[in-house]
């Protein structure tokens, strides 16, 4: 055993204890964090503005901070950068994570001292809680790569600025920037094709024992490697290759096509880290859903999200949800956010410990015709109808079809196959199918003859790099939307369907 695995297993057992030790505190830790983040923001311009001191209780809290959106913040955020201290949170931001946003374009997402080790902990906790679990430490001897933005960070308003992986780039121990690739130099490029493409020959010789990235851009970087290899799996290339950390979108409908990549077992731990906090971790092999990070400088509310449109929907704590139900996430954060709805919805699979699944996002839906559809619905039909026709999709996409010129309106489904079905509108019946028995909505429209059966345009091979490609966002953290209540991305798609 070499050294790094073996100082790995106490200190991944301690980390493993402790972990445990939170699921039976999950609730009253929260509360205390509440009081902490509250005690901490009642000197900031946000926190006198909202009267912080006079805060006791969640109800309080509720009736003071409505819940918020990023353009609400977007004064704040101006008075930070221009100079501005104790505005969001005490003093002024260590970093601004920088994101992309639908409707408010740039995001600038404050990063704090208090905060940045959330973002350093919740990654390796998952990690040191699988080691334990699995007993494999080995992969901490080999080779690492982490698929993730340029560590290089301008200056907004003096303060260093970036996308979160490349901040956190920063802060891998120095223990493991020997094990770390690509380089320094190769992740600061900023054209992702050229940037996969030095990856690629970085890493096509060495002994790669762990890989991290969102699942789209996992597999651009496996079928290049695939591509300069004669074809071969990534496991002939990679015999070591032990670990995934995936996160960032839902992974299923990526899986089957992953798995077929590697050509061999794989351990896949999963994560939910975003700009504003890292939310929940895979913490077991043995169940389903993410361990919500409950004891971090984060407090959670949830809103049902049939309700979150509304002028004063229902607001919980973690001690009031349910499993199954779908919830809009909505936090307060050591970082200054308050009330802040990240959009993104997650449904508990577990209430002892409060585990979840990530099932969409609060934008991304069909209800042009009062149905409602959701990510995590469309998700469900596509992969069981792909499971039944022996396919595999590279990525898809829906928006509505209202204004039609025959018939009545649809969805209309923009799907890149890797394989193709033998019987496409048997698989296109299969979907519509699967997606009427998820979402009652939809099942009426249907039989009530308002909507007809979906339909699937086939795309051309490499359709959604290119169209990332064209709008200036392929690769990093950037992810496809799977679903448009609009026609901007079906519209912008024209030029690549396939027949």
């Amino acid at each position: 055993m070499k050294i790094k695995s073996f100082l790995a297993r106490p200190y991944a057992s301690i980390i493993h204890s402790k972990v445990r030790k939170g699921m039976a505190t999950a609730v009253a830790d929260q509360q205390a964090v509440l009081q902490y983040l509250l005690k901490q923001g009642s000197r900031t311009v946000f926190g006198k503005e909202h009267d912080f001191q006079n805060i006791k209780t969640h109800e309080d809290y509720k009736k003071a901070v409505p819940v918020r959106d990023y353009e609400a913040f977007i004064p704040y955020i101006d008075k930070i950068k221009d100079g501005g201290q104790n505005i969001l949170w005490k003093g002024k931001p260590i970093y601004f994570a920088k994101t992309s946003g639908t409707t408010s374009g740039v995001k600038y997402i404050p990063i704090t001292k208090e905060s940045i080790p959330n973002h350093i902990n919740g990654a390796r906790d998952a990690l040191l809680c699988y080691m334990t679990e699995s007993g494999n430490t080995d992969f901490a001897n080999g080779k690492m790569i982490f698929l993730s933005g340029s560590p290089e960070l301008e200056r907004v308003g003096g303060i260093p600025t970036g996308r979160l992986s490349g901040i956190v780039n920063h802060y891998i121990p120095r223990y493991l920037r020997g094990n770390q690739l690509p380089s320094y130099e190769t992740n600061c490029i900023e054209d992702w094709e050229v940037k996969l493409d030095k990856i690629v020959q970085e890493t096509a010789k060495e002994n790669m024992t762990l890989i991290s990235g969102i699942p789209p851009w996992m597999q651009m970087y496996f079928d290049w490697l695939s591509q300069r290899n004669d074809g071969k799996k990534i496991k002939e290339l990679f015999p070591a290759l032990q670990v995934i950390v995936h996160g960032g979108v839902n992974f299923d409908p990526y899986k089957s096509k992953l798995i077929n990549s590697l050509g061999g077992r794989v351990d896949m731990i999963e994560t939910f880290p975003a700009s504003e906090g890292f939310f929940a971790f895979q913490d077991t092999v043995e169940n389903i859903g993410l361990l919500l990070n409950t004891n971090a400088g984060m407090f959670y509310e949830f809103i049902p999200a049939g309700e979150i449109a509304n002028e004063n929907p229902a607001r919980l704590s973690l001690g009031e949800v349910k499993t199954g139900e779908n919830y809009a996430l909505i936090v307060s954060t050591n970082a200054g956010l308050w009330s802040y709805n990240i959009g993104d919805t997650v449904r508990f699979v577990s209430t002892d410990p409060y585990r979840l699944v990530v099932t969409g996002r609060v934008k991304h839906y069909i209800s042009a015709f009062g149905e409602h559809v959701i990510g995590e619905e469309v998700e469900y039909a596509i992969l069981n109808a792909s499971r039944d026709f022996n396919t595999h999709i590279t990525e898809f996409t829906i928006a509505p079809a209202i204004e039609v010129s025959e018939g009545k309106p649809y969805h209309e489904w923009f799907i890149e196959f890797e394989t193709p079905p033998a019987d496409m509108d048997g698989f296109a019946m299969a979907v519509n199918n699967y997606l009427r028995g998820k979402n009652i909505y939809y099942d009426d429209l249907i039989s009530g003859n308002i909507l007809q059966p979906l339909k699937i345009r086939t795309m051309k091979k490499n359709t959604f790099i290119e169209y990332m490609k064209s709008i200036g966002r392929l690769g990093g953290q950037n992810k496809v939307p799977r679903l448009g209540n609009d026609r901007k991305i079906a519209d912008a798609l024209k030029s690549w369907v396939a027949e």
